[in-house]
This record gives C-alpha cells, sequence and structure tokens, in this order.
C-alpha cells in the first residue's frame, strides 16, 4: 500500500516539474528578444535583396516597400509594419516570422499626392515599437 502512495507521489511531483519546464520554456520563447539587422525603404524588392532603397522619393513614385531582416526569433512569432503618412496610420500590416534569422516585407501604394513626411513603425507581437523608418515624398 505504501508503494503505491510512493509511485502516485513521484508521477505527481514529475508531472508538476514537467509542467514548471514546459511554462517556462514558453514564457522564454515569447519574451526572445527580436531586432531588426537590416532595413529599408525601397522601390522594390527581389530575391529577398533591396532595389533601389532611400529615404526621399519622387511623388512620381507608385508603390513603395518597406523590408526588414528580423532576427532572434524563437520559434514562430509575428511582427508588424505600421506605415504613416504625417501622423495617419494609413496601413497595418502583419508579417509572421518562422525562423531566428528571417527577411520580409510590405508594401503600400503612394497617391500622387501624398506628399511630405511618412513613417514605417515596426512593432513585434506584442506591439512594441522595434524600428522606425522615416522617408519623404517631394515635388519634382
Amino acid at each position: 500500500m505504501k508503494r503505491h502512495y510512493y509511485l502516485t507521489f513521484v508521477v505527481i511531483i514529475t508531472l508538476m516539474t514537467l509542467c514548471v519546464f514546459l511554462k517556462a520554456a514558453a514564457w522564454a520563447q515569447k519574451a526572445a528578444p527580436l531586432k531588426i539587422e537590416f532595413g529599408a525603404i525601397c522601390q522594390n524588392v527581389v530575391n529577398h535583396e533591396v532595389v533601389d532603397a532611400g529615404t526621399s522619393f519622387p511623388a512620381t513614385v507608385t508603390k513603395l516597400y518597406c523590408f526588414t531582416k528580423i532576427v532572434g526569433a524563437k520559434g514562430s512569432t509575428e511582427i508588424s509594419h505600421v506605415w504613416y503618412y504625417g501622423d495617419i496610420e494609413r496601413a497595418y500590416v502583419p508579417l509572421a516570422i518562422n525562423s531566428p534569422s528571417w527577411r520580409t516585407y510590405s508594401s503600400k501604394i503612394i497617391q500622387a499626392h501624398e506628399i511630405g513626411e511618412w513613417r514605417v513603425d515596426v512593432l513585434n507581437q506584442e506591439g512594441e515599437l522595434l524600428e522606425t523608418f522615416r522617408f519623404d515624398i517631394v515635388q519634382q
């Protein structure tokens, strides 16, 4: 009879310990700091590489891309590119991050009359700011 209680006790303690370790591992994965190793605003992305990057673009540009290389992910997570014209949010684009080093991008159609200051805020899954990329649309 004592042996039965002892085995039950050992099984319960083992399961509780396993739960604690799994919870700690999940927390560590969520708490992993994402970093932007490289980012740019550009006129195109070809084969996951930036084409014609800059901080100032003519009003004749029809589409721009925000490219980011994210490092430090532990498992799958998500970032967001939030495009702003002045202080007005113009697009919110969630993007999957599926490995410790991941290149991704979003795009935004730029209308000819949207001259002025723009920015793209890059946010982690918790909505915390990782980096801001600023650029201008200028009249020629």
